[in-house]
């Protein structure tokens, strides 16, 4: 069995002293892939740094393949002016051949209520769904408090690759609209939690062909390591819980949700 963490911020001091020991420990759990999502312009280039497809020299033996993503994250657009949507843009065709998504890009109805921006971050999210559309890529899509800004969006922009809906936590209806707009939905430390009942029982009726597992390590601690960093490596104990909700072979799980991640990201038919 082979596993892709499908949102990890590896790039994020959190790693800083033990980065390369920890790719090494995730390749031997068979952990082959890891997707990078950068949130700001602030951190562009340290995930771009970290990109290893088209640079294998950059690639140990004994590490995963590390995937970059580009984009602004809703809690990270306050400082920002929108002539930083144009850079992204030209950034993103200039590394056309690295990133697999724009991303982490999305609308949080928490920070809106806090901030009042609720208009800019639909300004910056419709964007970059523009520029996913523009470049052919699938977004990575935060939410919070905000199904009832992003569906819209998301239905209005009509993507061909689709993308990924972080960390859901939704209702089954709210599931089933991702789905019927080509999405799948990012499973993650929630489903260890008991108290995470709704999602649970969610995600226990979905087809297993619209999931991808995820740690959003360092954040998104599982059950039983709260107030530690998250690890990449913890995305074998959520591919657990994942089968156990599910009430499936082992097996049959993994090579699903592998196909779901080439789907999503590497099928060049859809390019």
């Amino acid at each position: 069995m082979r596993f892709t963490d499908s949102h990890c911020h590896l790039d994020f001091a959190e790693f800083d002293q033990n980065r390369t020991q920890l790719l090494n420990q995730c390749y031997q759990q068979n952990i082959r892939r890891i997707v990078i999502p950068s949130i700001a312009p602030s951190n562009w280039q340290q995930v771009l740094a970290l990109a290893t497809p088209d640079n294998q020299e950059n690639k140990q033996p004994s590490s995963p393949t590390l995937f970059p993503c580009l984009g602004i994250h809703p809690w990270f657009l306050n400082d920002l002016s929108e002539s930083v949507l144009e850079q992204l843009n030209q950034l993103i065709s200039q590394h056309k051949n690295e990133i697999i998504a724009v991303g982490e890009a999305g609308i949080d109805g928490a920070i809106a209520k806090q901030q009042g921006n609720l208009t800019k971050q639909q300004v910056f999210f419709e964007y970059q769904l523009m520029l996913a559309k523009q470049h052919d890529l699938p977004i990575v899509v935060h939410h919070r408090q905000s199904h009832q800004w992003l569906a819209p969006a998301l239905k209005i922009a009509h993507l061909a690759r689709g993308g990924v809906i972080h960390a859901f936590s939704g209702s089954y209806q709210q599931a089933k609209q991702y789905l019927d707009l080509g999405f799948k939905l990012g499973i993650g430390g929630t489903i260890s939690y008991e108290r995470a009942q709704k999602t649970i029982k969610t995600v226990k009726k979905l087809p297993l062909d619209c999931l991808v597992l995820e740690t959003d390590a360092p954040s998104m601690p599982l059950a039983g390591y709260q107030g530690q960093a998250n690890s990449p490596i913890r995305l074998i104990d959520v591919f657990s819980h994942l089968c156990q909700t599910k009430q499936l072979p082992s097996e049959m799980v993994a090579e699903q949700l592998e196909h779901n991640i080439d789907q999503l990201f590497f099928d060049s038919t859809s390019r």
